[in-house]
């Protein structure tokens, strides 16, 4: 999977809709961004966008809002309830896939100061690419608000992390914006069997990090320190703000939490704690609702944890593995709950429809048929050693299930995950396949009329065969690793299936001998011949192991079969 980021800008603009238009437009003229939400508020005079992509485009992006912000955006003339300061307000980073929080703080300081720098505008940079402590906290950053601005400037303390000229003109305009990495938040509501909202309140004070006021236990009054300031009792869930309502639409009470540290506060932990919290109120959760997005990491944790709950292997589909979830949270409650409206990795997915993967399995044999170049050789190879690992995670989920077996589900668990992380790779394989085939197609034809022409199309020629060697590589590679789990499986698991873990170990061979085959004839067009040389060692060796790994799960097979008579 590439690397996600999201984005969420804050505007100063809730009433106009064409001024709001000129700014999403210009974030969706980057290209690698996809706009996936727009909310304007009246009352605030502010809108939210909430847009994602690769980090490099979504960075662009968010430069170009910014821009387009202070060019149609006049904040000596906004009014609005909401605090702030800023025609663009607030501008957060949140790592959404294969991005580390530390590389998002990077992103955010180079915007910030892009921002500074070439617009002109002061940035303050908050949360996690804060430059000092007293700055993590929006509210701190904005205190006194855009009224304030000039005059908190001008401190010592306060000056912008980030601005080209804070006595500029155009600043009583633009105002200044916070710019800012933080953890993906997810807007989560837990639904009670209680019209209460003094319960559903009461729930929420025990759950959220800030807890309540402590009282003492006669008298009912507040306690308080030697400062005279309230003593707290911190509820019991970290990085969880919490508050308990009356929803007059769906006629119960809810507790709505922000969550925003999910590696901290899973969704799933947080709403087995309110579960737990209600039950001692005499209180049933009955489901629960998601407002906006949620990773998809965050739906295939919760899956697992609730097939771990029941102890069944969590070695299942993704798609299995977000039923389960769905099911466990009862985020059906309601409403049908819709992943691909729901999971931000989804909603990015815009090549979805396009893969060889997502074909039925009659589509793909009948394409490979056609007078089509692809799909070929390559990407049934990789089909192939899929299968193989499939039907490992198959013998290892059925093990886990046998009867008598029962305290043995967590080792099949952990192989049958091993088998999904190998057929998971070998299915990207095949696409990837597809595509380095069409890449090398295209650079071998390229024009080479004169020495430039010529120059580029030997580097393209040479790029692309060099990825056309490493894709079968890397299926020999993860089809290797898979016998690991076959033979496994094939001498430990169930052994009723012990014929699968044969078939297994076959398509793993096949996979690995027909992709040696891909190596060797894309090599021919690859003018670095020790790359070459080491690819094709590479591959030999891993043919020999398998064919010795087949040998042996072929023995333990016909052993097997041999007692079965």
């Amino acid at each position: 999977m590439d690397q996600i980021i999201e984005c969420i800008p804050n505007f100063s603009e809730g009433r106009n809709p064409a001024r709001i238009k000129e700014i999403t437009d210009a974030i969706e003229l980057v290209t690698g961004v996809k706009l996936l939400d727009v909310s304007s508020g009246k009352a605030t005079n502010r809108t939210v966008v909430t847009f994602a992509g690769d980090p490099a485009s979504v960075v662009e992006a968010a430069f170009r809002g910014i821009q387009k912000a202070a060019q149609v955006i006049d904040m000596s003339k906004h009014s609005g309830v909401h605090p702030r300061f800023g025609a663009t307000d607030v501008c957060p980073l949140v790592p959404v896939a294969n991005t580390s929080m530390e590389e998002t703080v990077e992103y955010a300081r180079k915007l910030a100061e892009r921002v500074g720098n070439e617009l002109g505008i002061p940035v303050y940079c908050y949360e996690n690419a804060a430059y000092s402590e007293d700055r993590r906290s929006l509210a701190s950053c904005r205190w006194g608000g855009y009224e304030g601005l000039k005059k908190r400037m001008e401190s010592e303390k306060w000056k912008p992390d980030y601005c080209s000229n804070i006595r500029s003109p155009q600043i009583e305009k633009t105002g200044a914006v916070a710019i800012g990495a933080r953890n993906f938040l997810v807007a989560y509501n837990i639904n009670l069997n209680t019209v209460s909202s003094r319960i559903a309140n009461s729930i929420a004070l025990d759950v959220r990090e800030s807890g309540r006021n402590k009282r003492d236990a006669e008298t009912g009054e507040v306690v308080t320190d030697e400062n005279g300031e309230p003593v707290r009792v911190p509820g019991s869930l970290k990085k969880t703000r919490a508050i308990g309502w009356y929803i007059d639409d769906f006629g119960i009470a809810q507790v709505s939490m922000n969550l925003t540290d999910l590696s901290v506060t899973p969704v799933h932990i947080a709403f087995d704690e309110v579960t737990r919290k209600s039950a001692e109120r005499g209180v049933r959760v009955t489901g629960s609702e998601l407002v906006g997005l949620i990773p998809l990491q965050s739906l295939l944790d919760a899956g697992r944890y609730f097939l771990n709950k029941q102890k069944r292997s969590s070695g299942v589909s993704d798609d299995e593995l977000i039923k389960i979830a769905v099911k466990s949270l009862g985020l059906d409650d309601f409403q049908a709950f819709d992943p691909r409206k729901k999971v931000i990795e989804y909603l990015l997915d815009d090549d979805a429809c396009k893969r060889l993967t997502d074909k039925p399995v009659s589509k793909f044999v009948y394409d490979t048929a056609s007078e089509s170049l692809g799909p070929g050789g390559g990407a049934v190879s990789a089909v192939v050693g899929a299968l193989g690992s499939a039907l490992a995670g198959m013998v290892a989920n059925l093990s886990a299930q046998k009867s008598g077996w029962e305290h043995r589900w967590e080792e099949f668990s952990n192989w049958a995950e091993k088998g999904k992380q190998y057929h998971q790779a070998l299915l990207e394989c095949v696409d990837e396949d597809a595509q380095s085939f069409t890449r090398l197609f295209n650079a071998l034809k390229l024009p080479a009329t004169n020495k430039e022409e010529a120059a580029h199309r030997e580097e393209a020629v040479l790029t692309a065969s060099k990825n056309a060697m490493s894709v079968p590589l890397k299926v020999m590679k993860n089809a290797l690793q898979s016998m690991d789990v076959l033979k496994e499986m094939a001498a430990n698991g169930n052994p009723n299936t012990i014929s699968d873990a044969g078939v297994g170990a076959f398509c793993a061979r096949a996979a690995i001998e027909s992709s040696l085959l891909n190596v060797r004839i894309n090599s021919k067009h690859c003018t670095d011949r020790q790359f070459v040389k080491e690819t094709l060692h590479q591959a030999e060796k891993i043919t020999e192991s398998a064919l010795q790994k087949q040998a042996e799960i072929q023995k333990i097979t016909d052993e097997t079969l041999g007692d079965l008579k």
